[in-house]
């Protein structure tokens, strides 16, 4: 509903679910507008496990934060970037940030580059790595 402006209603028939199981899920997402309808909050704290690559390997963490969410999305779109085409600059933007997970540590986002050509070509950054199993 954030991203794509859409209604609840439009929402929840997209995903098959009916608009009262969505308001039990994700409640408190949503705010009620003076005129009955709801809309997306600008930001949630439902929980989340995304999946980052670490120098480890790839590692779930688990967040309640949906700008920590977004902050992994677009990291994963610059280090996909990076592997297709060699450009860093995208990912360079990543030096030093780090994710949040729900216990309050800090997982530092991998943008050291031989290390992410190392686990490119293993596959381990492929487009269906970012979920988690």
């Amino acid at each position: 509903m954030r991203a794509d402006g859409v209604s609840l209603r439009q929402a929840s028939r997209a995903f098959g679910l009916d608009s009262r199981v969505v308001i039990g899920l994700a409640g408190s997402a949503l705010r009620k507008r003076a005129n009955g309808r709801y809309a997306a909050k600008a930001s949630d704290r439902l929980l989340r496990v995304l999946v980052l690559p670490t120098s480890e390997g790839l590692q779930e963490v688990a967040t309640r934060d949906s700008r920590e969410a977004s902050k992994a999305g677009e990291y994963w779109n610059a280090a996909h970037l990076y592997l297709a085409t060699g450009d860093a600059s995208a990912i360079r933007q990543f030096d030093g940030k780090k994710i949040t997970d729900v216990n309050g540590s800090k997982i530092r986002l991998l943008t050291d580059l031989k290390e992410l050509d190392r686990q490119g070509s293993a596959g381990n950054l492929s487009f269906e790595s970012i979920y988690p199993r």
